[in-house]
């Protein structure tokens, strides 16, 4: 039986000529709204000032859209912004890359811990590591509105046709990515709902970045490439800024899978 989505969708959701709301913005500003919910919650179940939440949430939007425009910028086309430093500025054109991104929310929420006494970097990034697999899923779905970051042709009985692009069937690479962030995201909710974040501080990043890592990894095989340049490498952009973080996730695994704290 063949299943195939003739995909085709309209990546703005409404236009009336002097502005065009994208479903990918929607869905952006999704992550940090369900993301703040998420992040109430936790900071009332361990009475934390809610105030607190406002700035927690604003240092990673900076984060987030800082890191991963100079992302774009150093990993994938420096040679560009090199010569073109205005459109550097330009983020409405597009170009976000989600490993700059991830080290944009790493320094920022360091910078965010060290104004903040009663909550350590640790204890914001574990409670954090639940919001951002959740916005990296809805951002995924969003990259499917754009027609982007789409898969390689299948030989398979699924998948999409990319009408903006071509006439191929091709894997949705988008969706593969968004399922296995919700699911990062369901665990980890109910890692923390079983007080992991509290008796093994750290772990809970350290699962976050070995297992989005481990499916982003995989899953670039499955990608088309997204610059000219990594045509013929062995691993492409992604898969190399993968390793890294991976790395750091299992270390942070095994610095933090035995130690037991009390709740900050």
């Amino acid at each position: 039986m063949q299943f195939i989505v003739n995909w085709n969708v309209n990546p703005e959701i409404i236009n009336f000529g002097f502005i065009a709301p994208r479903w990918y913005g929607l869905l952006f500003a999704s992550g940090f709204l369900l993301g703040a919910a998420i992040g109430h919650w936790i900071f009332k179940r361990e009475n934390k000032p809610a105030d607190s939440l406002d700035r927690v949430v604003l240092y990673m939007l900076l984060g987030t859209v800082i890191g991963a425009r100079l992302g774009e910028v150093l990993f994938y086309n420096p040679s560009y912004y090199l010569t073109h430093p205005l459109e550097i500025f330009k983020i409405w054109q597009g170009g976000l890359a989600s490993h700059g991104a991830g080290i944009g929310l790493l320094l920022a929420l360091f910078f965010y811990s060290r104004r903040s006494k009663d909550q350590s970097y640790i204890w914001i990034l574990d409670r954090a590591s639940i919001t951002i697999a959740l916005g990296c899923a809805l951002i995924r779905v969003g990259n499917l509105f754009n027609s982007e970051i789409i898969g390689i042709p299948t030989r398979g009985n699924f998948g999409f046709v990319f009408e903006r692009i071509d006439s191929l069937p091709r894997h949705p690479a988008q969706l593969y990515e968004s399922a296995a962030y919700f699911m990062i995201f369901s665990m980890l909710l109910l890692l923390y709902k079983k007080n992991t974040a509290f008796n093994r501080p750290g772990l809970m990043t350290g699962i976050c970045l070995t297992s989005m890592l481990s499916a982003r990894f995989i899953l670039e095989f499955f990608k088309e490439n997204q610059v000219q340049f990594e045509s013929g490498m062995a691993l492409n952009m992604g898969q190399i800024l993968s390793i890294p973080m991976f790395c750091l996730g299992i270390f942070l695994i095994i610095k933090y899978a035995r130690r037991k704290s009390a709740r900050v």
